[in-house]
C-alpha cells in the first residue's frame, strides 16, 4: 500500500510537472505572440502609409492632368485633405461629447465596476483554487 501511495505521489507530481511545463511553453507562445503582433502592426501601419501615399499621388498627377495645372491640382488636393481632417476632427469631438453624457457616463462607470468585481473574483478564485491543490 505504501509502495502504491508513493507512486501516486510520483504520477501527482509528474502531471502538475508537465502542467508547469505547458504553462510555461504558452507564456513564451503568448509572449512571442505579442512581439509579432507589434511587428505586424508596424508593417501594416507602413504598408497603409505607403498605400495612402501612393493613391494620393495617383489623384494629385490625375487631377494634374484634368486641370491642366500641378498648382490647381495641388491646391484641389490640400483642400480635400483639410475637409477630410475637419471631418475626422468633428467625428472625434462628437464621440468625446457622447462619451460625456450622463447615461454613457453612467454605463461606463458600472462596466468599470464590474470588469474590477468579475477580475477580483477570478483572483480570488485562482487563489482558493491554488490553496486547495497545495494541500
Amino acid at each position: 500500500m505504501l509502495a502504491e501511495v508513493g507512486q501516486l505521489g510520483r504520477a501527482v507530481r509528474k502531471l502538475f510537472g508537465a502542467q508547469l511545463h505547458l504553462l510555461a511553453t504558452e507564456l513564451g507562445l503568448a509572449r512571442s505572440a505579442v512581439s509579432w503582433m507589434l511587428v505586424a502592426g508596424l508593417a501594416a501601419t507602413v504598408a497603409g502609409v505607403g498605400l495612402g501615399l501612393t493613391l494620393l499621388g495617383l489623384v494629385g498627377v490625375l487631377l494634374a492632368a484634368w486641370f491642366g495645372s500641378w498648382t490647381w491640382a495641388l491646391l484641389a488636393l490640400a483642400l480635400l485633405q483639410a475637409l477630410f481632417l475637419l471631418g475626422a476632427i468633428l467625428l472625434f469631438r462628437r464621440c468625446m461629447h457622447w462619451m460625456s453624457l450622463p447615461a454613457t457616463r453612467s454605463e461606463w462607470n458600472a462596466m468599470m465596476h464590474e470588469t474590477l468585481r468579475k477580475a477580483d473574483q477570478d483572483v480570488d478564485a485562482e487563489s482558493k483554487h491554488e490553496g486547495e491543490v497545495e494541500r
